[in-house]
């Protein structure tokens, strides 16, 4: 597996970690034991994914002409 594809794999793990974390957060904050923090660690979340998302989107368009092997 080369750099680039296990870069891809990272991201994208790291991508589908920061959704499942955001989705806990919100799901804790709405119950009765979740407080003020879980909001503000479901909005990190959201800031995140959107950071990587782009980060992604950079390394894809920045290194294709690299292969994948």
């Amino acid at each position: 597996m080369s750099l680039k594809a296990f870069h891809i794999v990272f991201i994208i793990a790291s991508t589908l970690l920061t959704v499942g974390f955001g989705a806990w957060a919100l799901n804790h904050f709405f119950s009765p034991d979740g407080g003020p923090q879980d909001l503000v660690f479901a909005i990190f979340s959201v800031l995140s994914l959107v950071g990587l998302l782009w980060y992604g989107k950079y390394f894809l368009k920045k290194y294709k002409h690299l292969s994948y092997e």
